[in-house]
């Protein structure tokens, strides 16, 4: 028996609990028949854990041995938490709580606090960088946005660690951590800033836990009263617990030992936030008499991708090392992943949206394919690229599918539509329910045809896009399907985060990619000092280095591209060199023993886009070299002061605007803002002053380079998009 992968967006509720089975492997099977005591299950990449954890919960609740109500799924996501609500719903187990942490917590803290300690809770702090900078002026402590921002995620790791402001300093010390100004600094802000919480009475996402384990430690009734409510529990991603959330989850606990957790230690890449995945390995040694099921057959990825992560873990290091998993890929063969070395970044950002490009023309869903980076300041020559290649992408890390304006607007105009009925004049030629809900997107600017490109033009369409392809997948799953069910399912599903997907080829870093899939990857910047990361300094730092690239690697299901650069810029010194993860993997690396046998898959170097040789690139106000992509274009520190003409810069984007209309386009397809801002700056007189300009172009030349030239001279500009 096999697990599926790709499963129909409305299975039939199971009839039976043992049709809940249907469909395990033997492996799968066993962690949904152990429903008492500690479990402890190891599940690889692609293993079908979240299947066998829900078909576990969802084989009790339906064989009557677990009460719903009873039963406490925590996880680290909210996306994750929805997943699991919406597959239990399916499942015919909808009455168990699916909650991250943070949430499980939150709900029990606003409950008890009136009993606990009296009136009502402090309010929920969104963010506490601006109180951080608070504390730090107080303390006359100087510190720029960076600065700023990595102390603030010094306190949260400091505070989920259960390191107190004074202890601060020595505790750093002792885990050999690099703390990103002097600790004792830290420490002192770190102290003002709980001092400030308290007297503005508001708490932090770290006290919602840290209050909950107080209050539970100290009044046992309210402890007793939550362990009488929940006897059942299941930890997803059990690598990525914190001594705080393991704390809690004691707690929660109290004597029983009915817990069933699941985790990777080869997955453990947040170590940076206090996670650790010593709670999973030691799990067998607090819980002697666990059950222990490995998940080992991946159903997501080609023995091709497989084979490169075995080959990866197999040269790692360290204990989470020692408790790697072999998966044995459960596909049929696909293509040799694919190696390419390119001469800089912006010729590896080029050729990866060629490529893109391509597997897009063959088939693959844009929604499909991913460009992974290790930090998210590579994304901006991606998006460049992407958008000069006319592809369109999704940034990691937007807001919620049904928190979006456009979809909110879409539910509110179905709704009114279900309530009218057959008085609804705009639904008397719809013959059937897609019909119907094409019918009324089409009120708020949704057409068969998508426009080009992406941008927040395209991210609408999409959204509204996702919706018609859902209501053509209920009318098919459901025969006779009314517009008011459709409107019910929906409110389930934003009740739940059960999103559609919508299309555009993701970018995001490697980290924000973790618990995700698509069918084709593309790995970039695998260089030294990029991955492993160049303050990644101890080898407990470098093996984590090594697990985010596991994690990229097997987020592929089939089509798989790692690509590196030999330097930064055009012309620059070619004094890079690959990741020394892919010694041994890549062909011509050279053999480690039997880790991949000198490497597999095809070795290739990118087309190098021809372009004027130059140096450094160095800030034309204080002189120091740009690193960033954003700075080069601008030809300046993006803190140094700035000569641009507002009035000129304010006309350009009219005229990007003007121009992305009548293409149908996005703006920044015409030009970025930060090239519009470069032509702001420097007020180009000539064809050779603009084409000098980053982000313009021989073909942006030829296209828009006269009305440009026109507004920047103070003149009108308007026909040059109808030139090409």
């Amino acid at each position: 028996m096999t697990a599926a992968t790709h499963s129909t967006l409305f299975p039939q509720v199971p009839e039976t609990a043992d049709a809940v089975l249907d469909g395990l492997d033997p492996e799968q099977r066993e962690v949904a028949l152990a429903l008492t005591g500690p479990v402890c299950v190891l599940a690889g990449a692609g293993t079908g854990k979240t299947r066998a954890l829900t078909h576990r919960i969802a084989y009790g609740v339906r064989s009557g041995r677990l009460q719903p109500a009873s039963v406490l799924a925590v996880t680290f996501t909210n996306r994750a938490a929805g997943e699991m609500r919406g597959r239990l719903r399916q499942l015919g187990a909808g009455g168990v709580q699916a909650r991250t942490f943070h949430s499980a917590a939150l709900r029990q803290l606003q409950f008890f606090w009136p009993k606990a300690v009296g009136g009502e809770l402090p309010r929920l702090l969104e963010r506490k960088i601006q109180l951080v900078a608070d504390a730090a002026a107080r303390c006359r402590i100087r510190l720029d946005r960076n600065e700023l921002r990595d102390v603030t995620a010094e306190i949260e790791w400091a505070k989920v660690t259960q390191t107190v402001p004074a202890d601060y300093p020595a505790v750093v010390a002792k885990a050999l951590r690099d703390a990103p100004r002097d600790p004792a600094e830290i420490g002192q802000i770190y102290a003002l800033y709980e001092q400030l919480k308290r007297d503005r009475s508001v708490i932090d996402f770290e006290d919602v836990l840290l209050l909950t384990v107080g209050i539970l430690q100290d009044r046992h009734d309210i402890a007793d009263q939550i362990r009488s409510q929940y006897q059942h529990f299941v930890v997803d991603e059990y690598q990525d617990v914190s001594p705080l959330q393991q704390r809690l989850l004691d707690l929660w606990l109290g004597e029983r030992d009915n817990l069933c957790v699941v985790g990777d230690a080869s997955q453990t890449i947040y170590s940076f936030t206090g996670a650790t995945p010593d709670h999973l390995l030691n799990f067998r040694a607090r819980h002697p008499g666990a059950t222990v099921v490995k998940l080992v057959r991946d159903y997501r990825s080609t023995p091709q991708v497989v084979h490169l992560a075995n080959g990866l873990l197999s040269q790692a290091r360290g204990r989470a090392a020692e408790h790697r998993l072999e998966l044995i890929s459960q596909r049929d063969r696909g293509p040799e992943p694919v190696y390419t070395e390119y001469a800089d970044e912006p010729t590896e950002a080029e050729g990866t949206a060629r490529r893109v490009r391509d597997l897009i023309a063959a088939g693959v869903p844009a929604g499909e394919i991913a460009v992974l980076y290790r930090i998210n300041a590579q994304s901006e020559v991606y998006e460049q690229a992407l958008a000069d290649a006319g592809v369109p992408y999704q940034l990691r890390g937007a807001e919620r599918f049904f928190e979006r304006q456009e979809v909110r607007e879409a539910g509110i105009a179905l709704r009114g539509a279900a309530r009218a009925g057959g008085n609804d004049s705009l639904l008397d030629d719809a013959e059937d329910l897609p019909a119907q809900v094409r019918a009324v997107l089409s009120t708020k600017g949704w057409n068969s045809r998508p426009p080009a490109g992406s941008g927040a033009v395209r991210d609408r369409w999409e959204s509204l896009a996702a919706l018609v392809r859902l209501a053509e997948d209920f009318a098919r799953a459901r025969p006779g399907a009314t517009l008011s069910d459709l409107v019910a399912e929906l409110d389930e599903r934003a009740a739940a985060q059960h999103a559609p997907t919508v299309q555009g080829v993701t970018l995001a870093s490697l980290h924000a990619a973790k618990g995700l899939e698509w069918d084709a990857v593309f790995l970039v910047g695998l260089t030294e000092g990029m991955l492993p990361i160049t303050y990644a300094k101890t080898d407990e730092q470098i093996e984590e280095e090594r697990r985010l690239l596991y994690v990229g690697v097997t987020r592929a299901r089939t089509h798989l591209t790692l690509s590196w650069a030999l330097s930064r810029s055009p012309g620059g010194r070619a004094s890079r060199r690959p990741s020394r993860f892919l010694k041994g993997l890549r062909p011509g690396s050279g053999s480690l023993g039997t880790v991949a046998s000198g490497g597999s898959g095809s070795f290739e170097r990118g087309t190098t886009v021809r372009r004027v040789p130059r140096g450094p690139v160095l800030c034309r106000v204080c002189g120091v070299t740009l690193t960033e992509a954003g700075a080069m274009k601008l030809l300046r520190c993006e803190d140094c002061p700035s000569d641009m003409d507002e009035g000129l810069y304010e006309r350009l984007r009219d005229w990007r605007s003007e121009q992305a209309r009548e293409l149908g386009q996005p703006a920044y397809c015409v030009f970025t803002d930060k090239t519009l801002m470069a032509i702001a700056e420097r007020v180009p007189a000539t064809d050779g002053e603009l084409s000098v300009i980053s982000g313009v172009g021989t073909r942006k030349l030829h296209r828009f380079g006269v009305d440009v030239l026109a507004i920047c001279a103070g003149e009108e500009g308007g026909a040059g998009a109808d030139e090409d």
